[in-house]
Protein backbone atom coordinates (compact mmCIF):
# COMPACT_ATOMS: atom_id res chain seq x y z
CA UNK A 1 0.00 0.00 0.00
CA UNK A 2 2.86 2.41 0.78
CA UNK A 3 4.36 1.85 -2.66
CA UNK A 4 1.00 2.47 -4.31
CA UNK A 5 0.53 5.77 -2.44
CA UNK A 6 4.13 6.81 -3.15
CA UNK A 7 3.82 6.15 -6.90
CA UNK A 8 0.37 7.78 -7.05
CA UNK A 9 1.69 10.86 -5.26
CA UNK A 10 4.71 10.93 -7.56
CA UNK A 11 2.57 10.73 -10.69
CA UNK A 12 0.27 13.43 -9.35
CA UNK A 13 3.28 15.69 -8.78
CA UNK A 14 4.60 15.06 -12.30
CA UNK A 15 1.16 15.90 -13.71
CA UNK A 16 0.84 19.03 -11.57
CA UNK A 17 4.36 20.13 -12.49
CA UNK A 18 3.64 19.64 -16.17
CA UNK A 19 0.46 21.67 -15.81
CA UNK A 20 2.51 24.49 -14.20
CA UNK A 21 4.50 24.67 -17.42
CA UNK A 22 1.55 24.47 -19.79
CA UNK A 23 -2.25 24.47 -19.58
CA UNK A 24 -2.75 25.55 -15.92
CA UNK A 25 -0.04 28.17 -15.74
CA UNK A 26 -2.50 31.05 -15.25
CA UNK A 27 -4.34 29.23 -12.45
CA UNK A 28 -1.10 28.60 -10.59
CA UNK A 29 -0.27 32.30 -10.81
CA UNK A 30 -3.29 32.91 -8.53
CA UNK A 31 -1.55 31.03 -5.73
CA UNK A 32 1.72 32.94 -5.62
CA UNK A 33 1.75 35.15 -2.51
CA UNK A 34 2.81 38.78 -2.84
CA UNK A 35 5.77 38.29 -0.48
CA UNK A 36 7.56 35.88 -2.84
CA UNK A 37 10.58 37.85 -4.11
CA UNK A 38 10.55 36.29 -7.59
CA UNK A 39 8.39 37.23 -10.55
CA UNK A 40 5.06 35.38 -10.38
CA UNK A 41 5.58 33.51 -13.64
CA UNK A 42 9.13 32.55 -12.67
CA UNK A 43 7.80 31.18 -9.38
CA UNK A 44 5.16 29.10 -11.20
CA UNK A 45 7.71 27.72 -13.65
CA UNK A 46 10.28 26.94 -10.94
CA UNK A 47 7.74 25.20 -8.74
CA UNK A 48 6.57 23.19 -11.76
CA UNK A 49 10.09 21.99 -12.45
CA UNK A 50 10.49 21.15 -8.75
CA UNK A 51 7.26 19.15 -8.78
CA UNK A 52 8.31 17.18 -11.85
CA UNK A 53 11.65 16.39 -10.20
CA UNK A 54 10.11 15.43 -6.87
CA UNK A 55 7.40 13.36 -8.50
CA UNK A 56 9.93 11.51 -10.63
CA UNK A 57 12.10 10.88 -7.59
CA UNK A 58 9.13 9.49 -5.64
CA UNK A 59 8.35 7.09 -8.47
CA UNK A 60 11.89 5.96 -9.30
CA UNK A 61 14.05 6.40 -6.17
CA UNK A 62 15.07 3.12 -4.64
CA UNK A 63 17.79 3.93 -2.11
CA UNK A 64 16.92 7.39 -0.83
CA UNK A 65 13.13 7.12 -0.52
CA UNK A 66 13.04 8.44 3.03
CA UNK A 67 15.06 11.49 2.01
CA UNK A 68 12.87 12.08 -1.07
CA UNK A 69 9.74 11.76 1.07
CA UNK A 70 11.09 14.31 3.52
CA UNK A 71 11.93 16.74 0.70
CA UNK A 72 8.47 16.27 -0.82
CA UNK A 73 6.85 16.90 2.58
CA UNK A 74 8.93 20.05 3.02
CA UNK A 75 7.92 21.18 -0.47
CA UNK A 76 4.25 20.77 0.49
CA UNK A 77 4.91 22.83 3.61
CA UNK A 78 6.67 25.50 1.51
CA UNK A 79 3.80 25.90 -0.94
CA UNK A 80 1.12 26.00 1.77
CA UNK A 81 1.34 29.81 2.08
CA UNK A 82 0.26 29.96 -1.57
CA UNK A 83 -2.94 28.12 -0.69
CA UNK A 84 -3.50 30.46 2.26
CA UNK A 85 -2.86 33.47 0.02
CA UNK A 86 -5.37 32.21 -2.53
CA UNK A 87 -7.98 31.96 0.24
CA UNK A 88 -7.15 35.31 1.90
CA UNK A 89 -7.12 37.18 -1.40
CA UNK A 90 -10.21 35.37 -2.70
CA UNK A 91 -8.54 34.36 -5.93
CA UNK A 92 -10.49 31.88 -8.00
CA UNK A 93 -8.49 29.15 -9.71
CA UNK A 94 -8.88 25.40 -10.22
CA UNK A 95 -12.62 25.66 -9.60
CA UNK A 96 -11.97 27.08 -6.13
CA UNK A 97 -14.44 29.93 -6.56
CA UNK A 98 -15.74 30.28 -3.00
CA UNK A 99 -14.23 30.76 0.43
CA UNK A 100 -15.61 27.39 1.48
CA UNK A 101 -13.84 25.57 -1.35
CA UNK A 102 -10.59 27.45 -0.77
CA UNK A 103 -10.68 26.65 2.97
CA UNK A 104 -11.45 23.00 2.26
CA UNK A 105 -8.33 22.87 0.10
CA UNK A 106 -6.23 24.03 3.03
CA UNK A 107 -7.09 20.81 4.83
CA UNK A 108 -5.75 18.77 1.91
CA UNK A 109 -2.19 20.01 2.32
CA UNK A 110 -1.53 18.19 5.63
CA UNK A 111 -2.78 15.02 3.93
CA UNK A 112 -0.19 15.46 1.17
CA UNK A 113 2.53 15.99 3.77
CA UNK A 114 1.44 12.87 5.64
CA UNK A 115 1.25 10.84 2.41
CA UNK A 116 4.78 11.89 1.40
CA UNK A 117 6.18 10.84 4.77
CA UNK A 118 4.12 7.67 5.29
CA UNK A 119 4.65 6.30 1.79
CA UNK A 120 8.43 6.59 2.01
CA UNK A 121 8.83 5.01 5.44
CA UNK A 122 8.45 1.50 6.70
CA UNK A 123 9.38 -1.80 5.20
CA UNK A 124 12.49 -3.81 5.88
CA UNK A 125 15.67 -1.87 6.57
CA UNK A 126 18.80 -2.87 4.75
CA UNK A 127 21.95 -3.29 6.79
Amino acid sequence: MRSFVRVLLGLALVFAGTSHLSFARQDFRAQVPEFVPLDTDTTVLASGVAEIGLGSALVFATRRRRFVGTVAALFFVAVFPGNVSQWLNRRSAFGLDSDEKRIARLFGQPLLIAAALWSTRGGARRP
